[in-house]
């Protein structure tokens, strides 16, 4: 998974298009965030793995999770759905 660029050389700090192996977790809508919301996740592993669980979730069960990507950018259940159709999104 990647992590935070390092600065040291500053090479490869930015990459274009989606970062599917980046860190997320899968949380549930409604939870409080605080102190300690990383530790409320779910499930974590990669974006993509993330999505491809929430994804094999019933339709109508989706709508109560959200998933927290690196970087604190939260993708809720519809934004989830049309990622998983992309072309780029890797199926395995």
């Amino acid at each position: 998974m990647t992590d935070h660029p390092s600065t040291y050389n500053a090479r490869d700090t930015h990459r274009e298009g989606i970062q599917w192996d980046d860190r997320a977790s899968l949380h549930q809508v409604g939870e409080n965030n605080g102190l300690f919301d990383s530790a409320k996740g779910l499930r974590s592993g990669t974006f993509a793995e993330i999505i491809r669980h929430m994804m094999s979730m019933p339709a109508e069960e989706r709508s109560g999770y959200y998933i927290e990507k690196a970087g604190d950018r939260e993708y809720r259940a519809e934004e989830v759905a049309a990622l998983a159709q992309r072309p780029d999104f890797p199926r395995t």
